[in-house]
């Protein structure tokens, strides 16, 4: 019988990656293939392969094209891929293959793309963020060590008008916190709209700046529904004097996510990144896509800052999970961990800082900061400031507070004693962890 299939020369386990993208990928094999049977399929249906042989084709330059399964482990494997398969300086033709068809192979019952290593030659087409690590103190001015950027969320997400929204952001700044955020469902809706909102929250930022002459700015959600649309609302961000624009990354996709880093470096300014929906396919273990994978993505594109977990609060991620994150967008290079990661170098690509937020509030701050163990990040704290018992002015002061308690070393209970704000948020919540 002639030779139907051809995906056994997409496995190669003597090949040796040279400046080559590796992707570390977990799969389940169907029940009737063997292992080896169904990484061919993964590397063949990811760059150069189809389900039959092709007599016709030019085979000496497919098969240099080709995809090497070269590497198992267990459920893991490890494949690397030719630069030529791949669109200089495009994520979004490069996740087409490493992340397109095979997810919905029949030879898989699970896949999921756990990491990807980026060679030099490769990441020398991205420029990466523009502020990065650096944004506390290029924008906020903030010395020494242990610089947090501190920034609330206007809570509920929806259903402010744009007045409202600016009054509280002034309260928010004037209790000493540096940033206001738009929730990622909030763009341009009839009861807050997207222009009138932006000039109210800077005038709000202007007058808190006079008042307490730190610096303030906002993370003012410029999702929009065409690129069109978005070029448009970052401009209008930049023009009424902002440092920063919000984008919900993974809804918005790859392709309206470049564009925005390309106007963020034209205008000079810092992206922070909202990673809704991304657990619809980070979550399961077992298929889909790793969240340090992405971040790692966002990280070469040019976010400055990224949404990453927190271990303590709301949302699912385990603390292994969340400092895998960190890594991926904070770390200058990254060892390898079988099964979990590929080593990376990112060269000349800025570290940029991960977020934390979803449910926190002053009595968890002193506990994230110690897990997170780096000098510069983000937190968020939304319903942890417009939830404290005294007011939003009295919760802004109250992070403020526990973040002052944290840097000098002093357990929250003894700080709280002399800072009424702090005192009242801890009554309230203690050390709750969110569910």
């Amino acid at each position: 019988m002639a030779k139907i299939d051809w995906y056994l020369d997409f496995v190669d386990f003597k090949h040796k990656p040279k400046d080559e993208i590796v992707c570390l990928f977990y799969f389940e094999p169907h029940k009737s293939l063997t292992k080896k049977e169904a990484i061919g399929r993964i590397a063949s249906e990811s760059s150069v392969g189809t389900w039959t042989t092709l007599p016709s084709m030019p085979y000496e330059r497919i098969k240099k094209l080709a995809a090497k399964a070269f590497k198992l482990y267990g459920n893991f494997v490890e494949v690397s891929y030719p630069l030529e398969l791949w669109e200089k300086g495009s994520i979004p033709q490069l996740f087409s293959g490493i992340a397109g068809n095979i997810m919905g192979m029949k030879g898989v019952k699970n896949l999921r793309l756990v990491d990807v290593q980026f060679p030099r030659s490769y990441l020398k087409y991205f420029k990466g963020s523009y502020y990065g690590r650096d944004a506390p103190k290029r924008i906020f001015k903030k010395k020494g060590k242990k610089k947090i950027i501190t920034s609330t969320v206007i809570k509920p997400k929806l259903g402010y008008t744009s007045k409202e929204h600016a009054e509280l952001a002034l309260e928010i700044y004037r209790g000493g916190i540096d940033c206001v955020k738009d929730d990622e469902n909030l763009t341009d809706q009839s009861f807050n709209r997207f222009k009138e909102r932006v000039r109210r929250v800077a005038k709000a930022r202007d007058k808190a700046e006079k008042e307490t002459g730190e610096i303030k700015d906002a993370f003012i959600n410029v999702t929009a529904p065409t690129l069109k649309q978005l070029e448009e609302r970052i401009k209008f961000v930049h023009d009424h004097g902002f440092n920063y624009f919000m984008i919900d990354v993974v809804l918005s996709g790859f392709t309206a996510v470049q564009t925005a880093c390309e106007l963020a470096r034209d205008y000079k300014m810092a992206i922070h990144g909202h990673r809704a929906m991304h657990a619809t396919f980070t979550r399961n273990k077992k298929h889909g896509i790793s969240m340090w994978a992405l971040a790692k993505t966002f990280r070469i594109m040019g976010v400055d800052q990224l949404h990453v977990g927190t271990v303590l609060g709301k949302l699912e991620g385990k603390k292994e999970e969340v400092l895998a994150n960190r890594d991926a967008l904070y770390a200058k290079k990254l060892k390898p961990i079988k099964g979990i990661r590929l080593a990376q170098d990112f060269y000349h690509i800025k570290p940029s800082l991960p977020v934390a937020s979803g449910g926190l509030h002053p009595g968890l701050l002193p506990k994230l900061f110690d897990i997170y163990g780096i000098d510069e990040m983000v937190i968020q704290v939304g319903g942890g400031v417009l939830g404290h018992p005294k007011g939003v002015f009295a919760g802004a002061r109250a992070v403020v507070q526990a973040i002052e308690a944290w840097k000098e070393g002093i357990k929250l209970e003894e700080y709280a004693k002399s800072h009424k704000e702090l005192r009242e948020a801890l009554k309230k919540w203690g050390h709750l962890r969110p569910v």
